[in-house]
């Protein structure tokens, strides 16, 4: 399909095009997206998707929120070329994290859309949520540990366990969070760090130890995955990969072991 495609078209076929690329009716599907220059609304493209799934099928999206925290690549960028004293006013009037309210704009519009979508299922984490719609979503976003990003005690590991494809949507491998539960699988395991955020009200900091994450090699993790293990495709002017996430989270812990 060419950029010329009409949104309007792109829309109508698009549950016939994620069938040919290979998602699975019935399963469980993760979805990291750009919606930018395809001139679709997020609310058609999630339409879309639930429909490609069909009833029995959950949608999983990250609805992660970098924005309550002072240990986070956003909150250094927001603050950069503050003062001091400006930097402990930006920090003391930072929102808490609510479960049912928090928006999650660093992950896109289709994300929000999820998220927001009556009926949607968030898990607790304060800093890596999931959100779903679909009659799995609850039992596969039950029980993240607020102390485990992405980890054996996360949605992630669960997802993993249910055997989900992930779709990267005119995005790339650097966005791949799988990979993340690969650097929990890693020998020997990575060291950690502590991480802090806002929760329930405003000055109230939740401190905690966890995997020290680094995405800075997903694009080459990527480009290293047998090309047996990826569909490749091209939508609204994109490159589009469709994986099993098992197969992926595998050969990433394999290569993550080997160099890391």
């Amino acid at each position: 399909m060419g950029d010329a495609t009409r949104p309007q078209d792109l829309a109508a076929r698009f549950p016939d095009d994620l069938a040919e690329w290979g998602v699975r009716r019935g399963g469980v599907l993760m979805v990291h997206s750009s919606l930018s220059g395809t001139g679709l609304s997020p609310f058609a493209v999630r339409d879309a998707l639930l429909s490609a799934l069909g009833p029995d099928g959950t949608l999983v999206v990250p609805a992660f929120t970098p924005e309550n925290s002072d240990t986070s690549r956003e909150y250094q960028a927001f603050t950069e070329g503050m003062t001091e004293r400006e930097k402990a006013e930006f920090r003391a009037g930072m929102l808490p994290f609510e479960k049912d309210a928090t928006p999650c704009p660093a992950m896109g519009a289709l994300a929000e859309c999820v998220r927001s979508t009556p009926g949607a299922v968030r898990s607790a984490h304060p800093q890596t949520s999931f959100a779903a719609l679909g009659p799995r979503a609850a039992e596969l976003l039950a029980g993240h540990d607020p102390r485990c990003h992405l980890g054996e005690r996360s949605p992630m590991a669960t997802l993993y366990a249910a055997d989900a494809q992930i779709l990267l949507l005119r995005v790339g491998f650097e966005v791949c969070t799988a990979f993340h539960l690969a650097e929990y699988r890693t020998s020997p395991p990575p060291p950690t760090r502590t991480y802090r955020c806002v929760l329930e009200e405003k000055g109230n900091w939740f401190a905690y130890e966890d995997l020290a994450l680094f995405d800075g090699d997903f694009g080459e993790i990527g480009a290293q995955l047998p090309r047996e293990l990826l569909r490749v495709r091209e939508w609204a002017g994109k490159p589009v990969l469709l994986l099993g996430m098992r197969a992926a989270v595998d050969t990433a812990a394999r290569l993550m072991s080997g160099y890391r």
